[in-house]
């Protein structure tokens, strides 16, 4: 039996616990992040906080960079961060990809 690979757990206090399914999974599950509403990858969680897990590949397959700039993207063109006061990234921290040399800039 696989055990699956979970990135998801960034939130999880914030969500009372819940797993929450990320941006990645579900595009992959639909054919592409397009494919995908907003209300479906982000929850609020303790004192309203809004939360979304981007995802991830599994260790040593594919570039976590790159899915955290799709997940970005999505949130980006779907409205996601209007009206907010502070938005909080959690990152990977054994990137080996060199996904994360940049500045993300909202």
């Amino acid at each position: 039996m696989k055990v699956p690979y979970c990135q998801n757990n960034s939130t999880r206090l914030m969500l009372h616990s819940k797993a929450q399914t990320t941006v990645l999974h579900l595009a992959a599950e639909r054919g592409a992040v397009e494919d995908l509403e907003l209300e479906e990858v982000m929850l609020t969680g303790f004192r309203n906080v809004r939360c979304v897990e981007s995802g991830g590949p599994e260790p040593g397959v594919g570039c976590a960079g790159r899915g955290i700039i799709t997940a970005i993207n999505f949130l980006e063109e779907n409205g996601a961060y209007q009206d907010l006061d502070f938005v909080s990234y959690d990152v990977l921290g054994d990137v080996v990809c060199g996904g994360f040399a940049n500045c993300y800039q909202i």
